[in-house]
């Protein structure tokens, strides 16, 4: 009687051979899988970010005279004001106010500078492996081409990682337009990862889509990580890293293009294929109170900066660049100020003197 009771109308959808046929050989597969011990290979976008984003300056160094004076007023959740001025700085606005709040489902960040252009971020975590991001760029007086609007949808599993981005989508045109992007990152063995990323634009509805395809792969041991990128225009990149020392870290960076392609007929275009490429090395050293980062590229560029922490809130930052092919070079000199109430700087103290970091929130970045 319970059985008939307990039965629906659709029951036959789950209750048959075939469906237990699949059931079981997918346990039997995410059995196997998890015997391998993959772990999560991170991001397609971030294959090579022990090289370029912490051995590197692309993400650190400027010009001119900078100063950043920030103020936490809670650590969990996160709120943060900071105040940036800048003089003779290539690309920065001379003040700029910010603001950051975050906790472990939210991450908010804002700022606008003396020209009026706002923008703003803001993250939120739907599920433990599900995060939403989006990001707000207005300029000025409406000025066209440089208001952006963009979206990504990420998604972390156990042994893979997806992506899903969107830059300035829209339909108000008749057509769908924007920049639309997807990532898949999956690790084959505890080592290797092998990826792909597809692009599919399209600038104004007068003209037609453009797709474009690349493949990337990732090799990470505990001693060294290299990583590859192809891309179907013609572009390879190459990284490697290394950890020499406990506080001292290495990266090579290749890069080459191949301009030019096929016609149509299978003939050369122009004068033929065109090739360039740049080189790249660099070095991270940690002390004690600093860190020191320095490369050379194969076009004479020498950059390095230094950061170092004078007392426990006052940073000092200088940066150098000298590019021998130009004979040009820029240098640069900041300041950074950091402070809080006097209840969070003990806490701060405390968790310091014990060995220990402050408690803060795993925020969605």
């Amino acid at each position: 009687m319970s059985s008939t009771i307990d039965s629906t109308p659709l029951s036959f959808l789950t209750e048959n051979p075939i469906t237990a046929a699949l059931a079981s050989l997918n346990g039997s597969f995410q059995e196997r899988r998890q015997a391998l011990g993959l772990r999560n290979p991170g991001t397609v976008e971030n294959v090579s970010r022990e090289v370029s984003k912490d051995v590197f300056l692309n993400n650190h160094t400027f010009s001119g005279m900078r100063a950043d004076m920030m103020k936490s007023f809670s650590m969990n959740p996160v709120f943060q004001l900071s105040h940036a001025f800048t003089m003779g700085a290539q690309g920065l606005p001379p003040y700029t106010f910010a603001a950051i709040f975050g906790n472990d489902k939210t991450f908010m960040q804002a700022s606008v500078d003396n020209d009026g252009q706002v923008s703003g971020r803001f993250n939120y975590r739907w599920l433990p492996h599900l995060i939403t991001k989006c990001n707000a760029q207005l300029a000025p007086g409406g000025a066209p081409g440089q208001s952006v609007f963009t979206t990504d949808v990420d998604y972390t599993g156990s042994d893979f990682s997806a992506s899903v981005k969107a830059f300035n989508p829209s339909v108000l045109n008749g057509a769908l337009t924007g920049i639309f992007i997807g990532s898949y990152l999956q690790a084959i063995t505890p080592s290797l990862s092998l990826g792909v990323e597809s692009v599919w634009q399209r600038p104004d509805a007068s003209h037609g889509p453009e797709t474009a395809l690349s493949y990337v792969a990732r090799y990470a041991t505990p001693e060294f990580i290299a990583s590859a990128q192809f891309q179907g225009q013609g572009a390879l990149q190459a990284t490697y890293w290394r950890k020499i020392a406990d506080r001292i870290e290495a990266g090579v960076e290749c890069n080459m293009s191949f301009a030019g392609g096929m016609r149509s007929g299978g003939g050369m275009m122009g004068g033929g294929m065109k090739r360039e490429g740049m080189t790249t090395i660099g070095a991270k050293y940690d002390f004690r109170n600093s860190t020191f980062r320095a490369q050379l590229d194969s076009q004479g560029k020498l950059s390095c900066l230094l950061e170092k922490r004078v007392a426990p809130a006052v940073t000092l930052t200088f940066a150098g660049d000298m590019d021998h092919s130009k004979g040009a070079a820029k240098l640069g000199l900041g300041v950074s100020v950091e402070s809080a109430p006097e209840d969070l700087m003990e806490m701060q103290e405390k968790a310091a003197m014990a060995g220990e970091a402050l408690a803060t929130p795993s925020m969605p970045f």
